[in-house]
């Protein structure tokens, strides 16, 4: 992914409100999960990491891209985005 991509689609994260909340247990497999049904219906995800997680943020979000088959495409403060393409969807997004 180019950063003009990544850029992009951080404009576009900037909008969403996080879908899923990651506490203390970190990655559990329900999450995994539950990300990933949500990429059915949604390309770009943004999670909260709550501050009761003291996991560094970055493994955590390498660890849910790879249970998931998606893209880090940045972690801003304590907010996580997620990439996966799906052009099944009606609203796919066109990267530049």
């Amino acid at each position: 992914m180019t950063s003009k991509q990544r850029s992009y689609l951080i404009g576009l994260a900037a909008k969403l409100d996080p879908v899923f909340a990651i506490g203390k247990s970190g990655v559990t497999p329900e999450v995994a999960q539950a990300v990933e049904e949500a990429f059915f219906t949604h390309e770009l995800i943004k999670l909260n990491v709550l501050k009761n997680n003291f996991d560094d943020l970055n493994e955590l979000a390498a660890t849910l891209a790879d249970r998931t088959r998606s893209q880090v495409i940045k972690v801003i403060g304590r907010k996580i985005i997620l990439y996966r393409e799906n052009r099944d969807l009606k609203d796919h997004i066109q990267l530049p």
